[in-house]
């Protein structure tokens, strides 16, 4: 595989990446901004390394990078532009919608650069998206799509300092092709996601701007399986969220966030169920659903499957979502997944 690099290479998720990768006998090379962290892994795992802050990146005989260090909302943008000027394929594992419009909005330079910009290419948000292309397959005419998941695993410690970023934000849909903010809990569902029916309010998840993008469907919502007894919480939220957006508030709640994440068993013991649905306007539905490993462990294998296929496409740059890479099948082929079923 040609040289390659993985930014963020020390945060958990970013670590779980190297591991693999250097178990499969690839040599990424590891990067961030903390010699402490990134020279003592990249030593025990005997492979090459590079320090800096990601607004001055190094990027010299790089073909492509794996951002894996968020926020990505402060992260993402000088990457990304960095990678245009110098002509390299960039990757991410963001989930944060203002991402995906940012990177989306980069398709004509990606293009002219001739590399591929493809955040998104974790957990957030191969399953879902492959739902999305798939029900798109089955029903073409299709104005409603509604994508959501089941999972009980804890969050990493990025991933909370990412939700703790969303707190002020408000939940966000897709409605005739715009992203509109509702508030929380406003919007909830019974749904079956593959293991009995539970309720599930809609979150600021990454497909309301990617399936769209995948879909051209102008109407978008993504749930979460929770608990009721949530709803209060949720409401509030909603009556917080002046307060939420505070950045003194918002660096207090960062930092009572536990580090790490779930460990490896944790992990083996917590799949997700994802499910989808598709409407057109004369009522019709189609729906689809998969099992996946853990989200993290999703991210993992999903990563690596992305950037095997950015580094060995032929020309041809632009932004792109998982399966406009991979295909409508892509998870189906990552370990620990069922094939995609349709109703």
């Amino acid at each position: 595989m040609t040289e390659w690099m993985i930014y963020g290479a020390n945060g958990y998720t970013g670590e779980l990446i190297a591991r693999e990768a250097e178990r499969r006998g690839l040599k990424p090379v590891l990067a961030g901004r903390s010699a402490e962290k990134i020279v003592p892994l990249a030593a025990e795992l005997g492979l090459p390394h590079r320090v800096f802050d990601v607004n001055q990146p190094d990027l010299s005989g790089i073909a492509a990078v794996l951002h894996c260090a968020g926020p990505f909302s402060a992260t993402a943008k000088p990457m990304i532009e960095a990678c245009l000027q110098q002509g390299v394929h960039y990757l991410d594992i963001t989930g944060e919608i203002a991402v995906f419009e940012y990177a989306h909005a980069q398709d004509e330079r990606a293009k002219r650069a001739g590399i591929v910009v493809a955040p998104g290419v974790g957990f957030d948000v191969i399953p879902t998206d492959c739902l999305a292309a798939t029900l798109h397959d089955a029903l073409p005419d299709a104005t409603h799509l509604a994508l959501g998941f089941d999972t009980r695993s804890p969050m990493s410690q990025g991933t909370s300092k990412t939700s703790v970023e969303s707190l002020g934000a408000g939940g966000k849909v897709r409605r005739d092709a715009k992203i509109v903010t509702v508030p929380m809990g406003s919007l909830s569902r019974q749904i079956d996601f593959g293991k009995g029916v539970k309720w599930a309010p809609a979150i600021p998840w990454g497909d309301v701007a990617t399936a769209f993008y995948t879909t051209g469907i102008p109407n978008i919502e993504v749930y979460v399986a929770t608990s009721p007894k949530q709803k209060n919480g949720l409401r509030l939220v909603n009556l917080l969220r002046p307060i939420l957006k505070l950045t003194v508030l918002q660096s207090f709640m960062k930092g009572r966030v536990p580090k790490g994440g779930p460990s490896a068993e944790l992990r083996e013991k917590t799949p997700v169920y994802v499910w989808g649905e598709a409407r057109n306007a004369l009522g019709e539905t189609k729906i689809a659903r998969v099992k996946t490993a853990n989200g993290y462990d999703i991210t993992v294998t999903g990563a690596l499957a992305l950037m095997e296929i950015v580094l060995s496409r032929g020309s041809g740059g632009g932004y792109f979502t998982p399966s406009q890479l991979g295909g409508a099948d892509l998870v189906t082929k990552l370990p620990g997944s069922s094939e995609i079923t349709l109703s």
